[in-house]
């Protein structure tokens, strides 16, 4: 396996490392819900929050900057939230008016908050997930989610979606060589070839991908149902809950409880 871009998990021995998974998960789903159940413009709890999180990344030692880097990459998807600051003149009564194509649209103050606010949430919960992704072995979290009763077959599919998806890239990569191997022309030639004969070129190679990753599937279901697969994940050596895991947990799933009280009051 040569395509090691969507393996995310940064070996360390840090204290949020040793953490049990199941107790690392549990956390992060607390994690998630707090920030999304915190009302809007709740700056002081989105503030808790974030150092809240800051705090667990120093912790883990994986690096603020890396972190802060993987997660950017889910921020072009708030411009799909970008609408809620728009309002037809007379439905706000703050704001300000943008001639639009078509009719006037006005951007309000509450529309500029909630936008705000669901950007707040979604970077919290993104930083939460990719500092478990970062911190915890995959077949650990498959683990975890199992211990914690998650369906067998959601585990299943999501550990043969993340161990395939290497074998998949491997594939396209190495199809690429071939193309370029087998593709004798000038950089000027390559540049100018049309559009449609691009989009027919990639069509072909993606068809064929996809014969071969079904193919693949095939064999390598006969291959584990004949060594016994039956669905289960299994380890060698199941982690054992210890008193610091037990202390971790109660701690930080009470202060989560503490700050998301203090939010909806607010």
């Amino acid at each position: 396996m040569h395509f090691h871009a969507l393996d995310t998990y940064v070996p360390g021995q840090s204290p949020v490392h040793r953490l049990d998974p199941r107790v690392k998960l549990v956390l992060t789903v607390l994690f998630i819900l707090t920030a999304a159940l915190t009302p809007d413009r709740a700056w002081l709890i989105f503030g808790l929050l974030e150092g809240l999180i800051l705090a667990a990344i120093l912790t883990s030692r994986v690096g603020l900057a890396l972190v802060q880097k993987r997660s950017a990459l889910a921020l072009p998807f708030l411009l799909a939230a970008l609408t809620v600051v728009f309002a037809r003149p007379g439905d706000a009564g703050d704001g300000w008016v943008l001639f639009l194509p078509g009719t006037p649209w006005a951007v309000s103050e509450a529309g500029i908050g909630r936008f705000l606010s669901i950007a707040a949430r979604s970077y919290l919960s993104v930083q939460a997930a990719v500092l478990l992704a970062a911190t915890t072995q995959f077949p650990d979290l498959l683990w975890g989610m199992q211990a914690l009763k998650v369906p067998r077959l959601l585990v299943a599919v999501g550990g043969f979606l993340y161990r395939y998806l290497f074998v998949l890239a491997d594939e396209a990569r190495r199809m690429m060589q071939a193309r370029e191997a087998r593709s004798v022309v000038s950089g000027d030639e390559r540049a100018g070839r049309s559009v449609a004969w691009r989009a027919r070129v990639t069509g072909a190679m993606a068809g064929t991908l996809f014969l071969r990753a079904y193919e693949r599937s095939e064999r390598v279901w006969a291959a584990m149902v004949a060594r016994g697969y039956d669905g289960e994940v299994r380890v060698l050596l199941s982690p054992v809950l210890r008193p610091s895991d037990w202390r971790a947990g109660v701690g930080l799933g009470l202060l989560l409880a503490l700050i998301l009280a203090a939010a909806r009051g607010l």
